[in-house]
């Protein structure tokens, strides 16, 4: 028996649950269990793409046919689970690179982006955002390059 009274479910005890969230926010251990994470739920969402499409999900491209900067997102999480990264990269760079940053974070370059003034932070996410949309303009066909 694992304890306890018979008849009850052993659950985790809170600090057993802090202890686990809290080695996801620190070094390598960190690293290997965002990643893990990320691969997997990537793998789980291209099996649900691939057995049903849901279309375009996006709601400002499904109303206005113009795609947002993160457009491409779910598609990226879709070929890194199918096993295709260069299709995933070119759907969308930014959040591929995003993904990416965040998984290595717990290395502490978390610490950088959080070390820089808010305005400076401000305008490297404008500038990534307003790229990213070029980006899709292009990819899409309504822009020419």
């Amino acid at each position: 028996m694992l304890g306890g009274a018979p008849g009850t479910a052993r659950v985790p005890s809170p600090g057993r649950i802090a202890a686990v969230l809290d080695a996801a926010r620190q070094g390598p251990s960190g690293v290997l269990l965002r990643g893990a994470v990320m691969a997997g739920a990537a793998v789980v969402v291209a099996w649900v793409h691939g057995v049903s499409d849901p279309g375009v999900l996006c709601p400002l491209r499904a109303v206005t046919g113009i795609p947002c900067p993160l457009c491409g997102g779910t598609t990226v999480f879709v070929e890194m689970g199918s096993g295709r990264p260069v299709r995933a990269l070119l759907a969308n760079p930014v959040v591929l690179v995003g993904a990416v940053l965040f998984a290595l974070a717990p290395l502490g370059w978390g610490n950088r982006w959080w070390a820089l003034p808010p305005k400076a932070r401000g305008w490297v996410l404008g500038t990534v955002l307003v790229g990213s949309e070029l980006w899709q303009l292009a990819r899409f066909g309504l822009m020419r390059v």
